[in-house]
């Protein structure tokens, strides 16, 4: 089985970015803490520019979960089998019912 195009691409992208932990772990390289506090507009830019930008996901996926959930969709297979199986039992109830009702009257008549 050949795996989509998307799980590869995420799955290097969380591949980089476990190497990139482990390297700040070991000390392979350091992030620049000092820069942020020499530059607190820079700090507050990147914060600002980080919420708008989570907002603005959190939208997408927001209006994508109403859109998946409020479209009207086709059943599923699963679905469509339980429906064709409370079809089955109606109409075997029905049978059975004929065959009591049958019975009962050959017992009257004796």
């Amino acid at each position: 089985m050949k795996p989509s195009r998307t799980i590869v691409f995420w799955t290097l992208i969380i591949a980089v970015l476990v190497v990139l932990e482990i390297a700040e772990v070991f000390h392979f390289f350091t992030l620049g803490y000092v820069t942020v506090l020499e530059n607190p507009l820079a700090f507050i830019f990147s914060i600002v520019l980080i919420t708008s930008l989570a907002l603005v996901g959190a939208l997408f996926i927001g209006i994508y979960i109403a859109h998946r959930i409020l479209s009207p969709q086709g059943f599923t297979p699963f679905e469509e089998e339980m429906l064709h199986m409370r079809e089955d039992v109606t109409k075997l109830k029905d049978k059975v019912d004929v065959l009591v009702h049958s019975m009962e009257s050959k017992k009257e008549e004796k």
